[in-house]
């Protein structure tokens, strides 16, 4: 089945579940513009995410998903209340779902893990999830090791079930190439952080505006956990630690609370500033629907070009 027909939207476009930021009026406004709009629960009570989600059902009747982080201990209290509110789409994150595919299944819910590799798309295929997330390491957050053009070719040969791709994406052009990869849409998070209803702090939007594409590098690599965010004077500090072998406890210890200070307080010296490489293509403040429209038109526009195209002709032959 096409993955917009599984999921009920018009556009094959994911917005990405970023710690924080992916609340209810950036879900509702992406589901209503015909994308997926997905609640990141990540550190959430269970009665925080219910309340998450009457608040997206307030602004939106359309499908709308919510990522579960499965390192979070209260996994099985978010499910039960998944299943009472009735959220038909899941996407999951940092675990692996084996232990609560049974009784999402059950209740006939979709799930759609991220993963960084084909060996553990492979495994996730086998363990019967609807769908896949491949995400580079072009991404913003916590990312992997495999590049988006790397990785998304390898998986969609390797798995049989639909292909979202994730990472490095930002306009039609993007979405096209994913398309060209062998995917059926796109995950995206960074772009969604210029838009008008994406609820951060004006300064956290202004830092990714202002970006261009080296403003992003990638910390934690030495505790096993690397996130990408845009350079500012916690990162520096954050790398200088990691060079002097810091361990991992001073490390968290000035990390601590950094994506808070970032999305609320709009701290761009002690905040984390998540964000992926694309974000150099983030220069201007739209809204969600024309965010969304206008790089679908764009899609179009370069799939029929290359519709056009003749290799052949180009190489003299």
């Amino acid at each position: 089945m096409e993955l917009t027909q599984m999921l009920g939207i018009k556009y094959p476009i994911f917005q990405g579940a970023m710690a924080q930021i992916a609340l209810s009026p950036l879900v509702g406004a992406v589901s209503n513009a015909g994308g997926l709009g997905i609640i990141g629960s990540g550190s959430f009570s269970a009665e925080r995410l219910r309340e998450e989600i009457q608040r997206t059902k307030d602004i939106t009747d359309k499908p709308f998903a919510v990522n579960l982080m499965l390192m979070m201990d209260n996994i099985p209290e978010l499910i039960d209340v998944l299943i009472e509110e009735g959220i038909k789409i899941v996407t999951t994150g940092a675990g692996n779902p084996a232990p609560y595919m049974e009784k999402l299944k059950a209740h006939g819910i979709i799930v759609i893990p991220v993963v960084p590799s084909v060996k553990i798309a492979k495994k996730m295929e086998a363990l019967g999830v609807d769908a896949i997330v491949a995400e580079g390491t072009e991404a913003g957050g916590h990312v992997g090791e495999t590049t988006t053009m790397a990785l998304l070719p390898q998986v969609t040969s390797a798995v049989s079930i639909p292909v979202v791709g994730a990472g490095g994406i930002g306009d039609g052009r993007g979405i096209a190439a994913a398309f060209a990869l062998g995917a059926q849409g796109v995950q995206v998070g960074t772009r969604f952080l210029t838009t008008v209803e994406c609820p951060t702090h004006d300064n956290f939007k202004q830092a990714v505006l202002d970006a261009d594409d080296t403003s992003t590098t990638v910390t934690g690599r030495s505790i096993g956990g690397p996130v990408r965010s845009i350079k500012n004077k916690m990162i520096d500090e954050y790398i200088k630690l990691e060079k002097n072998n810091a361990s991992r406890d001073e490390l968290e210890k000035l990390s601590l609370g950094s994506l808070r200070k970032a999305v609320y307080e709009g701290n761009m010296d002690e905040g984390s500033v998540m964000a992926g490489q694309i974000c150099g293509m983030c220069n201007k403040l739209t809204t969600v629907e024309d965010m969304i429209t206008s790089m679908f038109d764009e899609a179009q526009v370069v799939m029929t070009k290359l519709g056009q195209y003749r290799i052949k002709e180009k190489i003299g032959n």
